[in-house]
C-alpha cells in the first residue's frame, strides 16, 4: 500500500518491524508533494534536505530497537510555530525576515518523539482567518474541490492531510483554526484543553485562547500525536498534566451524550442539520443516551472577537505601526477594529470568559452526560473569492470573523477539549462535520467519544479531486 495513504498508526507500525525505512516514507511523500502542492498550494516552507537527515536519524534508532512513538512518521507543522533556525513569517510580509532561535516546546516534543517535519504549511497574515490566503504564500485550495477554501487558519495543515501529504499536522486554534479546516477538509481535528500541549516559545498574541493540538484522518491517529505532545512543561507557564489520554473507546451503549443541533442561536444549512439529526440516530440505536439541553448561552462571538482583535492590535503593534504598508488589507482591517476596542470592553470580554465556563460545568453536572455534541460548522466549505461565506442557514453574515464559526468559540474561551470528525457529505459533495466537546482536562473521555462516533458512521472517502492531480 502506497505509505501516503496509511495512517501514521499503521506506519509506526510497519517501520517498526522494518517494512519500510522512515526514508522511504519520507521520499513516498515528498514525491507526491511535488505531483501534488502545486495546485493546492498547502506548503509555506519545504525542509526536504533537513528531512532527509531527521529521516536517516529515525531509521538508526529503529535499527537499534528503539525511537519514539512517532519514529519516521512525515509531519507537519504551521508556518507559525517555532523551529529553530526556520521563517516564521505566519503569511506576512512584515515577519517574513523573522527566524526565530528556539523552537516552540510542542516542536521539540515532536522531533524528541520522532517525528519527520517535513514541511511549514501556510496559514493566513497572522493566522486571523477562517480562510488561507496571505500576501506571502497566496491561496491554498482544498483538496475536495480546489475551487474552494479548505479554511483556516490551519488551512494548509488541513490541505496536506487530506491530500496524502503526510498522515498527520500540528496545528493551532485560538478561535476554530483547527476544527475549521478539519471540517471542511475532512479530517479529525482536536483542540485539547488549554495548557495541555506547551507552547512557548510562540507569538505574543492570543495567549489565552490558543491550544496546539493534532490533525489527523483518524482519532487513533490524532490520539497518538497527542500523547507525543501533552504533559507540563518547565517553559509555559499555561502548561498542565491531563490523565487518561489513553481512554478506551467508548461504547455508544449507555454513553450519555447532550446534542445540541444549533445551541439554541447558530445558524447552520439545511444538509448539514440533516447530517447531524443522521449521527445522532446512529448513537441512539446503538444505545446511547441523548439528553436535549443547551448551555443556554448565547453567541459568544462579540466576546471573542473583542479579545482576539485587541490583542491582535496590541501585540503586532510594530507591525502595524511600522511596517503598515507590507500588511494585507485583511490584516490591517482586523489590527484596526483592535485598536477601536476600548479597556473597559477588553476587561468585561476578559471577565464574560467565566460564567461561559461555568455553563459549561453546569451543562455536563445539570446532565450527566460527558460530552456535548454540536455540528462543528453549519456549511460545506464555500468558493473562493469571499473572505467568508454571505448566508449560512439563511442567515446573512456581515463580519469575515464572527457568526459563521459560532460554534467554536467557547471552547477557545473556557478553555474546553473539542474534537471535530468528518460524518458525511452536504448537498455539494463536500465534508460535513460534527463538534464533540468536553469539560476541562476531559480529553480522553472527548476522543473516545469521537471515535465511538467515527465508528459508528465509517468516513472512510478520500478527496476525489485528487484522482485527476494524481495522473
Amino acid at each position: 500500500m502506497d505509505p501516503c495513504l496509511r495512517s501514521a498508526v499503521e506506519l509506526r507500525s510497519a517501520l517498526a518491524v522494518g517494512e519500510v525505512s522512515a526514508v522511504e516514507v519520507l521520499e513516498a511523500v515528498l514525491g507526491r508533494a511535488d505531483r501534488l502542492a502545486g495546485p493546492i498550494n498547502p506548503f509555506a516552507v519545504r525542509l526536504d534536505e533537513r528531512a532527509r537527515s531527521a529521516a536517516s536519524a529515525a531509521d538508526a534508532d529503529l535499527t537499534l530497537g528503539g525511537g519514539g512513538p512517532l519514529c519516521g512518521v512525515p509531519v507537519t507543522i504551521k508556518d507559525s510555530h517555532y523551529l529553530a533556525g526556520v521563517s516564521a513569517a505566519s503569511g506576512s510580509r512584515a515577519l517574513e525576515a523573522f527566524i526565530p532561535a528556539e523552537s516552540s516546546a510542542a516542536v521539540e516534543r515532536l522531533e524528541a518523539a520522532g517525528a519527520v517535519i517535513f514541511a511549514k504549511t501556510t496559514t493566513p497574515e497572522f493566522c486571523y482567518f477562517g480562510i488561507t490566503d496571505s500576501p506571502v504564500n497566496g491561496r491554498t485550495s482544498n483538496p475536495w474541490d480546489l475551487g474552494r477554501t479548505p479554511g483556516g487558519s490551519s488551512g494548509g495543515a488541513g490541505a496536506a492531510v487530506a491530500a496524502g501529504l503526510g498522515p498527520l499536522a500540528l496545528g493551532g486554534d485560538g478561535g476554530g483554526s483547527i476544527r475549521i479546516p478539519a471540517a471542511f477538509c475532512g479530517l479529525v481535528g482536536f483542540k485539547p484543553t488549554f495548557g495541555l500541549v506547551p507552547r512557548e516559545p510562540c507569538a505574543v498574541g492570543w495567549k489565552t485562547l490558543v491550544a496546539y493540538g493534532p490533525m489527523a484522518r483518524s482519532v487513533a491517529d490524532a490520539r497518538l500525536m497527542l500523547r507525543a505532545l501533552a504533559g507540563w512543561h518547565p517553559r509555559d507557564r499555561h502548561s498542565l498534566d491531563v490523565d487518561a489520554l489513553d481512554t478506551p473507546v467508548a461504547d455508544p451503549h449507555g454513553l450519555r451524550v447532550v446534542a445540541s443541533e444549533d445551541l439554541g442561536f447558530a445558524p447552520l444549512d439545511d444538509d448539514v442539520r440533516a447530517a447531524f439529526r443522521s449521527v445522532v440516530a446512529l448513537l441512539e440505536d446503538a444505545g446511547a443516551q441523548i439528553v436535549d439541553d443547551t448551555t443556554g448561552l448565547g453567541s459568544s462571538v462579540m466576546t471573542w472577537s473583542t479579545i482576539a482583535t485587541a490583542e491582535a492590535r496590541h501585540s503586532e503593534a510594530s507591525s502595524f505601526e511600522h511596517h503598515h504598508a507590507l500588511l494585507g488589507e485583511a490584516a490591517a482591517e482586523f489590527m484596526a477594529h483592535g485598536g477601536r476596542v476600548t479597556r473597559e470592553q477588553y476587561v468585561s470580554a476578559q471577565m464574560a470568559r467565566e460564567p461561559i465556563h461555568r455553563a459549561y460545568v453546569d451543562l455536563f453536572d445539570r446532565s450527566g452526560a460527558s460530552v456535548l455534541l454540536t455540528p462543528t460548522l453549519g456549511l460545506e466549505a464555500f468558493a473562493h473569492g469571499s473572505a467568508h461565506p454571505r448566508r449560512v442557514g439563511g442567515v446573512p453574515i456581515e463580519a469575515p470573523w464572527l457568526d459563521w464559526c459560532g460554534f467554536l468559540y467557547d471552547a477557545n474561551l473556557a478553555g474546553l477539549p473539542a474534537c471535530a470528525v468528518p460524518v458525511g457529505f452536504g448537498d455539494d459533495g463536500l465534508p460535513v462535520s460534527v463538534q464533540v466537546l468536553g469539560p476541562r482536562g476531559s480529553d480522553g473521555a472527548v476522543l473516545a467519544a469521537a471515535e465511538a462516533i467515527e465508528r459508528l458512521v465509517d468516513f472512510s472517502a478520500r478527496p476525489t479531486e485528487l484522482e485527476t492531480l494524481e495522473k
